[in-house]
């Protein structure tokens, strides 16, 4: 679950990026987070994984009270989450199995762990007969399947996808969408922060829409408009 109660943020170099920001998002549920460039999304993200702490107000992530968090309880906290990235951020130099094998060693799972959890995932993306590639030997689509491959690996309670489509043309954006929503099918918790409001309007979901730094929406089967007003 994520829990944000009148979050505000504001750089040291006096940008306020988060105005009195307050939203939920249960356990289970899938949500878009929208808005233009500089609406303050990447800053929600950098509150949820605690790379940044809010300058007032309360951040609940999993249990975790990232207000004042205790620095040793932080990975333990981005242990409940996967982050999936528009740039996919792959090991060259790693196969697809060597890629997620990593992550779990991360982590600290034991070989039988990785021989059991490794095939499963790259099963779920679709990617079963691939294991022994390298990231330069797939194709853009590909690639962003094994790094949502890599953020379910360790079997987190919750997705967090960041512009996860932006480097793909529309009918791959549109495979990559029908993945994660059925994965949160199977029961985790899907977070899609972007700003292409046509892949948006073609799923019937949760659409959180901010702007400024402040929350302007936030409608179940919502609507993504440039267009919508304050």
């Amino acid at each position: 679950m994520i829990r944000f109660v009148d979050v505000r943020k504001e750089y040291d170099n006096g940008t306020k990026a988060l105005r009195g920001i307050s939203f939920q998002i249960d356990d289970g549920d899938f949500a878009f987070l929208v808005g233009p460039s500089g609406s303050g999304k990447s800053t929600i993200i950098k509150l949820i994984t605690g790379e940044v702490a809010p300058s007032d107000g309360r951040v609940m992530v999993n249990g975790y009270n990232l207000t004042n968090i205790a620095p040793r309880q932080v990975p333990y906290m981005r242990r409940t989450l996967g982050v999936i990235f528009q740039d996919f951020r792959l090991i060259q130099k790693k196969t697809v199995y060597e890629n997620l094998t990593f992550a779990m060693r991360a982590v600290g799972s034991s070989g039988r762990e990785v021989r059991r959890r490794v095939p499963y995932v790259l099963d779920l993306v679709g990617l079963s007969q691939k294991g022994d590639r390298y990231p330069d030997e797939l194709s853009g689509g590909e690639q962003q399947r094994v790094a949502i491959a890599r953020a379910l690996v360790n079997n987190p309670s919750m997705i967090i996808a960041d512009e996860p489509t932006g480097n793909l043309d529309p009918q791959r954006s549109l495979e990559i969408m029908t993945l994660l929503e059925r994965i949160n099918e199977l029961g985790t918790t899907v977070l899609v922060v972007t700003h292409e409001k046509e892949l948006v309007n073609r799923f019937s979901k949760r659409v959180i829409t901010i702007r400024d730094g402040r929350l302007i929406s936030d409608e179940t089967g919502g609507y993504y408009s440039n267009e919508q007003k304050i």
